[in-house]
């Protein structure tokens, strides 16, 4: 496996975000900061290849953290195409208004991160990881993406672009608590996944994630 210790660095931002916290199931609250799976959806939203997987090293809190409250109707059951068609052949259908629910959520508002981070070639795979951070870099400078990024709702999406000079840690640190890590999946493809979570801690405005097991695609 060849790969590059020479890290990526991209800034992003938004208006709003919500990296929901595990334990809290009803109520949506959110980590103080972007978690590392938030991270890595990012990343491959602006580019994902089957041939290598992202690993974040570093998550810069570049603004204050600043929570608002949110409250909104939502439905409890998420709806598919196969009742679409059960309805269209035996009649029926969905109503909203009977199946809505308010819930509150702990959000966060006017927020900047920069992530760092590095692409691991798969096992196998004869190309050289310098290629795949060429293209990472073309694309953050000209804003091009396969997907619109978000910060971890999908309704709360972000900005991007390349780190600029002036964009330095905040000095602030304290403690998280637990936090995801990452899910690592079955390697029989049966597609059950184990979190496996980590003591989270800004110290200096960085997040620093353990260092993930690499695993083939």
């Amino acid at each position: 496996m060849m790969n590059d210790d020479v890290p990526l660095t991209i800034k992003v931002w938004g208006d709003w975000a919500c990296f929901t916290r595990p334990e809290l199931k009803v109520e949506r609250v959110t980590y103080p900061v972007m978690t590392p799976s938030a991270a890595r959806g990012v990343l491959e939203a602006i580019l994902w290849k089957p041939e290598f997987q992202w690993e974040v090293r570093e998550i810069w809190l570049l603004k204050p953290v600043r929570f608002f409250s949110i409250l909104r109707n939502e439905v409890n059951n998420r709806q598919s195409d196969r009742s679409a068609r059960n309805w269209e052949r035996s009649g029926g259908g969905y109503d909203a208004t009977e199946d809505r629910a308010q819930r509150h959520t702990l959000a966060l508002r006017d927020v900047a991160y920069v992530i760092v981070a590095r692409p691991w070639l798969n096992d196998g795979v004869g190309a050289h990881v310098a290629k795949y951070r060429d293209q990472f870099r073309r694309r953050v400078q000209r804003g091009q993406c396969f997907a619109t990024p978000y910060l971890g709702c999908r309704e709360f999406s972000a900005g991007f672009g390349p780190v600029e000079g002036g964009d330095k840690p905040l000095d602030v640190s304290f403690e998280i608590g637990r936090m995801l890590a990452e899910i690592t999946h079955a390697a029989d493809g049966s597609g059950v996944g184990t979190p496996r979570f980590f003591d989270a801690a800004v110290r200096n405005g960085v997040l620093s994630p353990p260092e993930v097991e690499r695993t083939a695609a």
